[in-house]
């Protein structure tokens, strides 16, 4: 490696390279037999992740956005009914809960760890309350049980956001398992577990919310020209489950190497004034997805937090912002009616953060070059 070679936020190059013969054979599988909707490699697919994330039920669909789109559906959700979400996501979790008919009602998150504020969420909480969402941000999950204990006994569900934690437990325990759970999530090309395009899947170990799900999504029926509900097209194809499939098997290695990764980060800027490193909730175990630092040091100041990205990016280094602006500050959902300051410590987090390169294929080098230009671009 050179001084000029790039380092990517995410090098889908080394692990397409990993995993290329083994692809290409599945590809000229599934060519060669024409099963390219559904068909045995769906099928293997989703069992193989029920089984990696333990739960009983995995129905893969076209993408993560439908994802949650289908989970709140099959959970009961209806036309203007309430949703509880975190204003700090990427948007695709607020648009779901438009697109399913429902009003996205936004709550602050964490200060330090950025994940939904549970206790915001429990006083949403109202009388068109039909689910709370939960978003699994940037590679752990968010303390669901505490909104499960919380809300037994009522008619508000709990509907997990998993797109950026394959793999990531908490108590042990997987996304969309046990009773009644659900949990959506992603296989666009960045995410750990990662398709060739786009791709998604629900989980849960709920047979019925499973079947009505699957159902949905297929047209409304589970056999060819039944339909019983009124649904859509959004199926997983059998060329991204052959994808899926070489890299699950890679899964746990890579999200190891992810954990080595942000430990290693974790060393390199332990002593670096005016930043906070990502905290991880206790009994949470972390897959990584994203590395977000907070700087305080501009106390605020985007313009300079931008122009520290844009310094990092021009020497080659892929830092991002994940996420830039709370949903309340984007107009698409500006018509919310919630004004500036409505939740300050997603307000906070969106001025301050960077996103630093980590995926499973990072080298100790590669890292010691990212933590000497960002301490150099933070002045």
């Amino acid at each position: 490696m050179t001084q000029a070679d790039p380092i990517p936020l995410v090098d889908l190059k080394s692990a397409h390279a990993e995993i290329a013969d083994e692809v290409a054979a599945g590809f000229q599988k599934v060519l060669a037999t024409t099963g390219f909707i559904g068909g045995p490699e769906v099928a293997a697919f989703e069992e193989e992740f029920a089984a990696f994330g333990g739960v009983r039920h995995c129905v893969g669909v076209a993408n993560g956005t439908d994802a949650v789109e289908l989970a709140l559906r099959a959970a009961g959700v209806r036309q203007g009914d309430e949703v509880v979400l975190p204003a700090n996501t990427f948007i695709a979790s607020a648009g779901a809960v438009a697109r399913a008919g429902a009003v996205p009602v936004l709550v602050d998150c964490d200060p330090d760890s950025y994940l939904i504020d549970v206790q915001a969420a429990l006083a949403a909480v109202g009388p068109r309350t039909a689910a709370v969402l939960p978003v699994h941000l940037y590679g752990q999950h968010a303390p669901v049980e505490e909104l499960t204990e919380k809300l037994a006994g009522s008619n508000v569900r709990v509907i997990e956001d998993a797109a950026q934690c394959q793999g990531a437990t908490r108590n042990g325990r997987g996304a969309g398992s046990g009773t009644g759970a659900i949990a959506a999530t992603s296989f666009y090309p960045g995410k750990n577990l990662g398709a060739y395009g786009d791709g998604g899947a629900v989980v849960t170990d709920d047979a019925d919310m499973a079947k009505t799900v699957r159902a949905i999504a297929n047209h409304g029926g589970l056999t060819k020209y039944s339909h019983d509900l009124v649904g859509f097209n959004s199926r997983l194809d059998a060329l991204q489950a052959t994808v899926l499939r070489s890299k699950l098997r890679r899964l746990p290695a890579w999200n190891a190497a992810r954990r080595a990764a942000a430990a290693r980060y974790a060393e390199l800027l332990a002593d670096v004034p005016g930043i906070a490193l990502p905290a991880t909730l206790t009994d949470n175990e972390h897959v990584w997805h994203l590395y977000v630092v907070r700087i305080d040091a501009f106390d605020g100041d985007r313009d300079r937090r931008d122009a520290l990205v844009g310094n990092l990016n021009a020497q080659g280094i892929g830092a991002g912002v994940h996420y830039p602006a709370a949903l309340h500050q984007t107009p698409a959902f500006s018509h919310l009616g919630y004004p500036e300051g409505s939740f300050p410590n997603a307000e906070a987090a969106a001025a301050r953060i960077v996103s630093l390169p980590l995926h499973p294929h990072l080298t100790a080098a590669q890292q010691e070059r990212v933590a000497e230009a960002f301490t150099a671009a933070l002045g």
